[in-house]
């Protein structure tokens, strides 16, 4: 079970650096706006806050890695707590996505499943 969280974790922690890419760098482009269905004006009126916003999936991203990393060496608690800490708040992240606008929840579907699926296998590992 803790290398099926390993996997799901990692799958999350990629298709954030997916989004991180899209917001950080693509925002202003046809790909960027058509995921995030926005014009060229709210692109670009937008684009300094997509562009903090993508590091923050980033940020998230590493931090998943490196617990999955720390969990496959076997340094279990520091891994465990890191994967918790961003698997979690993809999946709140997620949360809020969906909260705000209920037109997101593929998105937020997108965004949120794997890393809760990572969490709960997770839970099931380390309590099992």
């Amino acid at each position: 079970m803790l290398v099926l969280a390993q996997v799901l974790a990692g799958l999350a922690a990629l298709v954030h650096v997916y989004i991180f890419v899209l917001e950080s760098f693509a925002w202003n482009t046809p790909r960027g706006r058509a995921t995030f269905a926005t014009t060229p004006e709210q692109a670009a009126s937008s684009a300094d806050l997509a562009y903090n916003q993508g590091f923050y999936n980033l940020f998230l991203a590493v931090m998943s890695a490196t617990g999955i990393v720390l969990l496959a060496v076997g340094v279990t608690g520091p891994g465990a707590a890191l994967v918790y800490a961003g698997a979690g708040s993809m999946v709140l992240a997620a949360l809020v996505l969906v909260t705000r606008n209920r037109a997101m929840a593929r998105a937020a579907a997108v965004q949120g499943v794997a890393p809760l699926l990572a969490v709960v296998a997770l839970t099931v590992a380390l309590v099992g």
